[in-house]
């Protein structure tokens, strides 16, 4: 060797030569941890641009720190919260101070308890919690080396925490080749090659002997400020070449530069030295004892060890650790596939299969040659651990590679719907298409087709809301009725939700009306109804008939939902009990079930539900003129979509916005929307967006704005019961607008559905509606009728643009102080809810029928919070602890506490007692 000995301590500080902007960086972060606040950073950078240095720089300045680390290994991607396990470990004395739903999910991720698979949010917070609680002793610092290689769930859930890091004393620092997109929002610190000075400093640093000046150059350029390039390439240069300039490398990538370095250092041992250190990166473990055992069984003795030991490429210490990722994959690479196959051969006879079942499956996988059908079982069986444990992406990458391991065709095309299904849930849809393309090569059975036809359905659904989801589910209902009656029926119910979402959207064959006409021809049910197939033959018969057909059937399947039904099923199919009610004007089951929904998502961990539960619930609300708690539940619902990456649109913000009035914000929302479910072919989202629209542009009485919109809206007219909201927008504005065709076309559809419903709530609007194209005291009669029906729902806003509309009428009818009742009345609701623009409306006419609106109350205290604070604060005034607050909006125990602290001082009180004096007193509503 030609360059000075590698003692590990005096690499370290070799490397961060230069590193004076990205050592401040991290003493800033250390201190910030230490003054008790959290921050995440990301290090990224090429191979051997000194990462890892970096790292190792953070734990020994973090006095006063606990360390805690993990390190991506590349072949334990496979092997499901692998690197969370690392990271946690030492902080598992902890875990009795979870919520038994979060101790629950992490014990069952960890292998250490039987249970249902774990919910992959609820172990997000879990190890939160668990973090959140060491810190409580000691600030803690969680160091993650090469985060490109951790398995996906553990990457997944890192990622999740870094940004729901608040005031906890937890810094958290990803180090990794490039930037990552799980850790999008995460601040990050670009790590680049040293300045050509400091490049120098460095190779003078670590070279013996003379150089001469045009290698020097040479090697300066071709590192580019790579430390570890620095440190490697003169190794392989002679005295002879350093000082006589002989022999350059020749220019190539940098990171195959420097493991082509490896390869020739690897090339020079003997035989059964590589054969070692092919065992030695094959295993992910670092565990000495496993490699030896398995050297053992090849008949590979320590003294093999020796030549490896002297190159400086591996240490076999209490752990085997490699000198750079890099040296480990120049390891393995460079064997042959003979010794590759043996390496890993042995490792899985010399692992422990009671203890490290998945990882002996894996390695006797990766031994075969060809097929076979043991190592394809044992897979199988690690794939069933995997879903028990919540790793999906695991359980997918064991299933694939049980497939590619079968001979019998039936047996690979069976695996391989196993392993595209399992990677279907695991959101990787490219490689689920592959899957089910060599399924489908194989000899299936009918069902089995059908369940591949479901499968592309859920591919196009989770892709796109519209396209072909409705029409590839409508071919699975068929092919599964002489199979499966019962599957049949429900994946009919699929198949009309899917179109519903698709609406004007959905591809040939996949309309509503079309859906509709297949799922009336589905098998009768074997047993008496259920909910499910009372929504079924309701749905089914509202649309394909007329919508009056469909609503004793759709009645009796809400009052019967719920009832006798597994929470599974409930849930599934809860979001259609949701939109029911909404379709039969049903504001009081609407209410019952959309809080129902929350609940239920909430007690089952039920996270995936939670995006569709909230806006349901937040819907509710802002019919019911409770805007305060929808924005409330609307800020909740973007904690949830950022946490569970879920693509639903912002209906309720959207709407929220709207209401309010407010033109700019609304307008974003409206077009924000519009790009996004056009894009993903959710049709139904155009006609929400239009009738937002609609709303927004009636309540600043730009009423041929209003009208435009509202035809966009009811353009797509195949659902008669999906235009419910939009209808009284279009009625009011073409009223307004003169445009008497247009508001009676769409008062005839409104009465439609009021006559076959009856409800209060579709009486009243229709009665509103009917009073915009009358004279005389036939409108008055209707004004009134109106207001008695709505008097008697929830739909507060209904009621009060009923009043607004009323006033409005008797000012043009010169009746000034019937007017004014009207009118005053109407700006008091309008206001007190919120609904700026339709409270301004009201406020106008007032004054021009002689009266005075009365001013807005001053600014209180409470308007001083931030969102997050105000948010905090009426969940705590309704009586939530800390924990539940932390769960529900995916933050610490310790976070809710630093807020609390912040809105006691803004308020001026000193216990949570205080705070119903101080904020608006309006019911959480879940």
């Amino acid at each position: 060797m030609h360059a000075s000995a590698d003692l590990p301590g005096w690499r370290r500080a070799a490397e961060l030569t230069g590193r004076r902007i990205e050592c401040g960086a991290l003493d800033q972060l250390i201190g910030t941890v230490r003054a008790g606040g959290s921050q995440s950073l990301l290090l990224h950078g090429e191979a051997g641009v000194g990462k890892t240095a970096l790292l190792e720089y953070v734990a020994v300045q973090a006095r006063g720190c606990r360390v805690v680390r993990a390190a991506g290994v590349q072949s334990e991607m496979e092997l499901a919260y692998a690197g969370l396990l690392q990271l946690c470990a030492p902080l598992l004395d902890h875990l009795d101070h979870l919520p038994t739903p979060q101790r629950s999910a992490l014990r069952a991720a960890f292998g250490m308890s039987e249970g249902p698979p774990a919910d992959r949010l609820l172990v997000g917070l879990a190890v939160l919690g668990l973090l959140s609680e060491a810190a409580e002793k000691q600030p803690l610092m969680c160091l993650v080396d090469d985060q490109q290689w951790l398995d996906r769930a553990s990457a997944q859930i890192l990622a999740f925490v870094a940004r729901r890091l608040g005031a906890e004393s937890i810094g958290l620092i990803f180090a990794a080749r490039a930037e990552s997109g799980d850790l999008i929002g995460v601040p990050e610190l670009t790590v680049e090659g040293l300045r050509e000075a400091d490049a120098r400093a460095l190779l003078d640093a670590v070279l013996t002997g003379p150089i001469d000046a045009r290698v020097r150059d040479q090697i300066v350029i071709e590192s580019r400020g790579n430390p570890l390039a620095l440190l490697e390439l003169p190794q392989e240069l002679s005295p002879e070449e350093l000082a006589g300039g002989f022999g350059l490398p020749g220019l190539a990538p940098l990171s195959s530069a420097v493991e082509n370095t490896y390869l020739r250092r690897i090339d020079a041992l003997p035989e059964r030295t590589r054969l070692l250190l092919v065992i030695a990166a094959a295993d992910p473990s670092g565990d000495c004892a496993l490699v030896w055992r398995a050297a053992g069984l090849l008949e590979i003795t320590t003294d093999a060890a020796v030549p490896a030991a002297d190159t400086g490429l591996v240490e076999f210490g209490t752990r085997v650790r490699f000198r750079h990722p890099l040296a480990r994959s120049a390891a393995y690479r460079s064997a042959s596939a003979q010794h590759r196959h043996e390496a890993h051969r042995a490792l899985a006879e010399a692992t422990d299969r009671h203890r490290y079942p998945d990882r002996r499956a894996w390695h006797r996988a990766k031994a075969a040659a060809g097929p076979d059908e043991g190592a394809a079982t044992e897979l199988e069986h690690s794939a069933g651990r995997a879903r028990a444990r919540g790793g999906l992406s695991a359980a997918a990458a064991f299933l694939k590679e049980a497939a590619t391991l079968t001979l019998d065709p039936t047996r690979r095309a069976s695996r391989a719907l196993d392993a595209a299904e399992a990677t279907t849930q695991a959101g990787s849809f490219d490689t689920a298409r592959d899957l089910l393309a060599m399924a489908e090569a194989g000899p299936l059975s009918a069902r089995q087709l059908a369940q591949a036809d479901t499968m592309r359905a859920q591919l196009a659904f989770n892709t796109s809301r519209g396209g072909e989801a409705s029409t590839l589910l409508l071919k699975a209902a068929k092919q599964l009725e002489s199979i499966d009656a019962g599957q049949s029926r429900a994946t009919y119910l699929d198949a009309l939700l899917a179109a519903i979402f698709a609406g004007r959207m959905a591809g040939a064959g996949g309309h509503v009306t079309e859906a509709a006409r297949a799922a009336v021809t589905a098998p009768p049910p074997l047993h008496p109804p259920r909910p499910l197939d009372l929504l079924l033959d309701g749905t089914a018969a509202g649309i394909h008939a007329r919508y009056a057909a469909g609503v004793p059937t759709l009645r009796r399947a809400l009052v019967a939902f719920g009832t006798g039904m597994p929470v599974e099923e409930e849930l599934h199919w809860m979001y259609l009990a949701n939109i029911t009610a909404i379709r039969l004007w049903d504001d009081e089951r609407w209410e019952s079930l959309s809080t129902r929904y929350v609940q239920l998502a909430r007690q089952t961990g039920a996270l995936s539900e939670l995006p569709l539960a909230l806006t349901s619930r937040a819907s509710t609300l802002l019919f019911a003129g409770d805007l305060t708690t929808a924005a409330s539940l609307t800020d909740e619902l973007q904690e949830v979509k950022d946490a569970t990456g879920s693509g639903l649109a912002s209906y309720s913000a959207m709407g929220l916005a709207a209401l309010r009035g407010n033109e700019a914000t609304a307008s974003a929302a409206i077009n924000a929307t519009l790009e996004d479910v056009t894009r993903r072919g959710e049709g139904i989202g155009i006609t929400f967006a239009e009738w937002a629209n609609a709303v927004l542009n009636n309540g600043h009485g730009n009423y041929d704005k209003a009208m435009a919109a509202g035809l966009r809206a009811n353009a797509y007219d195949k659902d008669l019961a999906a235009l419910s909201w939009s209808l009284p927008e279009l009625t009011e504005a073409a009223a307004r607008c003169g445009a008497t065709e247009t508001a009676v076309d769409a008062l005839e559809q409104l009465a439609e559905m009021a006559t076959a419903t009856g409800t209060e709530w579709a009486m009243g609007v229709t009665a509103r509606s009917q009073a915009l194209l009358r004279q005389g005291d036939a409108a008055e009669q209707l004004y009134r009728k109106a207001i008695t029906h709505l008097a008697h729902t929830r739909m507060r806003v209904d009621l009060a643009r009923t009043h607004l509309l009323y006033g409005e009428w008797l000012r043009r009818e010169r009746r000034r102080s019937d007017a004014r009742e009207q009118l005053r009345t109407a700006h008091g609701m309008l206001e007190g809810m919120g609904l700026e623009a339709f409270a301004e409306r009201a406020a106008r006419e007032l004054r021009a029928a002689g009266g005075s609106a009365q001013p807005r109350a001053v600014a209180t205290r409470h308007e001083e919070l931030t969102a997050q604070e105000a948010h905090i604060a009426r969940l705590a005034r309704d009586g939530l602890s800390n924990p539940e607050i932390a769960t529900r909006l995916f933050i610490s125990s310790r976070t809710v506490q630093y807020h609390l602290r912040k809105v006691f001082a803004k308020l001026d009180i000193t216990s949570r007692s205080q705070l119903d004096r101080v904020l608006p007193s309006q019911p959480a509503g879940m």
